[in-house]
């Protein structure tokens, strides 16, 4: 799968020099972030207009529509986390309201699917992990902080500054005992 600057989203094949599904065509807001679930099934692609849209991977057409497609964020949607079984969906942005940490319901309709709203990261959150063993979301932010959030009681746990520059880069080990930070410094 790959994302532009121009907007444009096409998904690939190993073993074919041509697309097999352009997602998105050139002309939209610049593509942020993509991921493909856990089961590989659907992929979504977040923006610099705040909007989250979901595919299904399994695409006969050529442009096929997304499923799902809302604006998560007022400014701009950085990144995202499918959680569960991509019923879930974890984003991180940039709010007017400093709502910059979301949780998103994908089976209900856009209007109701916001399940709650992290007011956090002045300026917005720029990354985001799931820790699915221990159901928290650690996110960063573009003054250097690190937010760690409790999902199942929508919480927020600790909050500090790893950074003096904007959190790039997060990563989880596997055991999910330890998370590194990267920064723009």
């Amino acid at each position: 799968l790959t994302g532009a600057q121009d907007g444009s989203v096409r998904m690939f094949e190993w073993t074919r020099p041509q697309q097999l599904v352009c997602f998105r065509q050139a002309g939209n807001a610049r593509v942020t972030r993509m991921y493909f679930n856990s089961q590989g099934n659907k992929c979504g692609v977040a923006d610099g207009e705040g909007f989250l849209s979901i595919w299904q991977v399994n695409q006969t057409t050529s442009n096929p529509k997304p499923y799902l497609s809302w604006q998560c964020h007022s400014k701009t949607t950085s990144d995202f986390a499918f959680i569960t079984s991509s019923s879930l969906v974890a984003t991180s942005g940039q709010s007017n309201d400093n709502r910059n940490v979301c949780l998103w319901d994908t089976l209900v309709s856009p209007s109701n699917s916001l399940i709650h709203a992290f007011t956090c990261h002045d300026h917005g959150a720029t990354v985001l992990q799931y820790a699915p063993k221990h159901q928290l979301l650690v996110s960063g932010g573009r003054k250097g902080y690190i937010c760690i959030f409790d999902i199942r009681q929508r919480q927020t746990l600790y909050t500090f500054q790893a950074h003096e520059s904007a959190v790039k880069a997060l990563a989880l080990d596997p055991s999910e005992d330890y998370f590194v930070t990267g920064s723009a410094e």
